[in-house]
């Protein structure tokens, strides 16, 4: 089966085409993050405006990589939430206008389970299933019973997890995006200033907007003492405490859960150096676990993992009409 996938629920606007989902015959990105670095973050409507003039270009290019026509194509997947209105908007016009012109069905795709099916690239997933999503926008631990059971276990209280790599960044002048500038200065320092440990109510929530606050509050008060402080170690202890509160988490969950057969994990904080490694020692901790992490040209947004999830939701029967509409707030099914 041939899938031509379709994302822009953020400031990427992605088209691939995959065959039975593993073989990747093309994958077409436009970053606008050069764009959004001069705002320090993605202004929603500049980023739906760029989406709409790259969407036709992306569709070009990548059924050219493909070496495809559109009678070629099986179905069409596109992400219809959650993310920015405007920017799902027009991926979602984009298929519908696909499918209905070449007579292709048309598949909703939930850009969480896209992430969490990434993990398709490496190795089949097996049953019950723990995925982490981590990025941008999202911090959450999901449980699959089967390919199309997504039960949330839980989720951040407050800022996303990549959210909050962002504004510690901007507060040590790092720039944009910030979650890879953070990881690479973290790793010339050490993690030796305290930080405020998160605190939740629910057994698996997660919370970052104290900790973030709490690096905010020590450069503060260093500087009002005239005081200096090593901006490598101060990383590297906000990262060890934000990855503490995944970890710790995600612990408890395989714990109690003991019928759990497969951890992946998926969204652009999945690329990170510290979190990999964390996975890594955790399968000496769990070794009748598998543990699988994307390929990491699919952890931040990508078609790829969208024309993977939408085989899935193909072949479990989903299915969408020229009603079809964008979903900003679509929970994860």
């Amino acid at each position: 089966m041939i899938v031509l996938g379709i994302e822009s629920s953020c400031d990427e606007t992605a088209v691939a085409i995959v065959k039975d989902k593993k073989e990747i015959l093309s994958s077409i990105v436009a970053s606008q993050i050069d764009v959004h670095t001069e705002f320090g973050g993605v202004v929603p409507e500049v980023a739906s405006r760029i989406h709409v003039e790259n969407i036709s270009y992306c569709i070009e290019q990548a059924l050219q990589q493909a070496h495809c026509t559109m009678e070629d194509i099986d179905a069409v997947a596109v992400t219809k939430g959650p993310g920015l209105i405007g920017c799902l908007h027009v991926g979602v016009q984009a298929a519908k206008t696909l499918a209905f012109a070449y007579h292709k069905p048309l598949v909703p795709v939930h850009h969480l389970a896209g992430h969490i099916y990434a993990n398709e690239l490496v190795t089949d997933l097996k049953f019950p299933v723990l995925a982490l999503v981590v990025s941008g926008g999202n911090s959450e631990l999901v449980y699959m019973k089967d390919e199309i059971s997504f039960e949330i276990l839980g989720q951040t209280q407050d800022d996303a997890i990549g959210e909050a790599y962002d504004k510690v960044a901007r507060v040590l002048h790092l720039g944009y995006p910030g979650g890879p500038k953070i990881d690479k200065l973290a790793s010339e320092g050490k993690p030796v200033y305290a930080l405020a440990k998160p605190k939740t109510q629910g057994k698996y929530d997660f919370s970052f907007s104290g900790l973030k606050s709490s690096v905010l509050q020590f450069v503060k008060r260093q500087e009002r003492l005239n005081q200096s402080y090593d901006m490598a170690d101060l990383a590297a202890s906000f990262q060890e405490t934000a990855l503490n509160e995944i970890f710790d988490k995600v612990k408890a969950v395989l714990n109690d859960y003991k019928d759990i057969k497969h951890f992946v994990v998926g969204g652009g904080v999945s690329a990170n150096s510290c979190l990999r490694k964390k996975i890594e020692e955790l399968k000496l901790q769990y070794p009748d676990v598998i543990f699988t992490v994307p390929p990491m040209s699919c952890c931040t947004d990508n078609a790829n993992m969208i024309a993977i999830a939408g085989q899935i939701a193909y072949e479990s029967g989903r299915r969408a009409g020229e009603d079809l509409t964008a979903d900003s707030g679509w929970e994860i099914q």
